[in-house]
C-alpha cells in the first residue's frame, strides 16, 4: 500500500510579489537607519533631563510634599503666636512677659526666620536622603541614571540641585503662614532690608542642606535611618536659634559657643538679619562665610561618597 504526501506551495505570482516587497522595504529601512540623526548628548541636556524627571516626580507627589511642608510650621505658629497669647502666655524679647515696652521684639518676629531655617534644613535633607536610601536599596534604581552619558559627579550635582529647589520652595511656603496665623496684636514685624542678600542666603542655605543630605544619605546605614531624627535633625532644630536669637544665649556662654558648630544657627541668623533687623543677629560676614564654605565642603564630601557608593 503506497501513501503519498502532498506539499502545498504558494503560487508563483504570490512568491514573486513577496520577494519584491521584501526587496523594496529592506533598503528603505537601511536608509532610515543610516540617515537618522546621531544623538549628541551634552552635560547641559542630560542635566536638564534629570531635573525634568525630578520635578515630574515632585509634581506627582505635590499633595504629600505640600502637606509635609505646611504642617510643622503651621502647628508651631498656631501654638506660639495664637494659642499662647490668647491664654496669657505671650512673651517678648527685650521686655518682660507680655511686655509692650519700646524696643521689645515679639515672639512671632523671632519665629519668622527661625521656622524658615527649620524648613530649609528639614526639606533639604529629607528631599535628598530618603530617595537615596530607596535608590541604593536592593532594587538599585540608581543604576538607570548612573548609565547616563555624564560623569557620576554630575548626577551628584543634580541630586543636590533638586534637593535645594525643594528646600527653597519649602522656606517660601513658611513665610505666608507666619505672617497670617497669629493672635491680635501679635503680628510679626518683617522688613526686607536687602532683597539680593535674602536671595543669596536662601540659595546658599538650600544648597548647604541638600549637600548635607547627600552626604548623610551615602554614609548612613539604611537600617538606622531613624537615628537621623534623634541624633541630627532634632538637636539641630532645638539648638539652631529657631526660637531665640543667638545673642540671647550670652547668659549660657559655653552653649553659645557650642552651637556655632550647627549650620542651622547661621541660616536662622542670616534670615533674621535681612527679614527682622529689629532683632539681634550675628555678623553677616560670619553667616556668609559658613553658608558658602559649608556648601563647598559638604558638596565635595557628598559627591565623593556618592560616587563611591554608585561604583560599588
Amino acid at each position: 500500500m503506497t501513501s503519498t504526501t502532498s506539499t502545498m506551495t504558494p503560487p508563483a505570482g504570490d512568491a514573486g510579489q513577496a520577494a519584491a516587497a521584501g526587496a523594496g522595504t529592506g533598503p528603505a529601512i537601511a536608509a532610515l537607519i543610516t540617515e537618522a540623526p546621531v544623538p549628541q548628548p551634552t552635560l547641559a541636556k542630560t542635566f536638564a533631563a534629570m531635573m525634568a524627571r525630578e520635578f515630574r516626580v515632585l509634581r506627582r507627589n505635590a499633595v504629600g510634599t505640600f502637606t509635609r511642608a505646611v504642617m510643622q510650621p503651621l502647628l508651631f505658629v498656631f501654638v506660639f503666636t495664637y494659642v499662647m497669647p490668647k491664654i496669657g502666655g505671650g512673651f517678648m524679647f527685650g521686655g518682660g512677659a507680655g511686655a509692650s515696652a519700646a524696643g521689645s521684639v515679639n515672639f512671632a518676629t523671632i519665629l519668622v526666620p527661625g521656622l524658615m531655617a527649620s524648613m530649609l534644613l528639614m526639606q533639604g535633607i529629607m528631599a535628598v536622603t530618603f530617595p537615596l536610601v530607596m535608590e541604593f536599596s536592593w532594587q538599585r534604581t540608581i543604576e538607570d541614571r548612573a548609565l547616563a552619558p555624564v560623569p557620576i559627579g554630575v548626577l551628584a550635582t543634580q541630586k543636590i540641585t533638586a534637593g535645594a529647589a525643594q528646600a527653597f520652595i519649602g522656606a517660601l511656603i513658611v513665610f505666608p503662614i507666619v505672617l497670617v496665623v497669629h493672635a491680635a496684636g501679635q503680628a510679626p514685624h518683617v522688613h526686607v532690608t536687602n532683597w539680593l542678600l535674602l536671595v543669596v542666603i536662601l540659595v546658599t542655605a538650600s544648597l548647604l542642606t541638600a549637600s548635607l543630605g547627600l552626604l548623610l544619605g551615602t554614609v548612613m546605614d539604611p537600617r538606622k535611618m531613624q537615628m537621623l531624627f534623634a541624633v541630627i535633625l532634632l538637636p539641630a532644630t532645638m539648638l539652631g536659634c529657631v526660637y531665640y536669637p543667638w545673642a540671647a544665649l550670652h547668659q549660657i556662654r559655653w552653649l553659645q559657643y557650642l552651637v556655632l558648630v550647627n549650620p542651622m544657627v547661621y541660616m536662622s541668623e542670616g534670615l533674621r538679619a535681612v527679614l527682622t533687623p529689629g532683632s539681634p543677629h550675628m555678623a553677616m560676614w560670619a553667616i556668609l562665610t559658613v553658608l558658602v564654605g559649608g556648601t563647598v565642603i559638604f558638596g565635595y564630601l557628598g559627591a565623593r561618597t556618592f560616587t563611591r557608593r554608585v561604583l560599588n
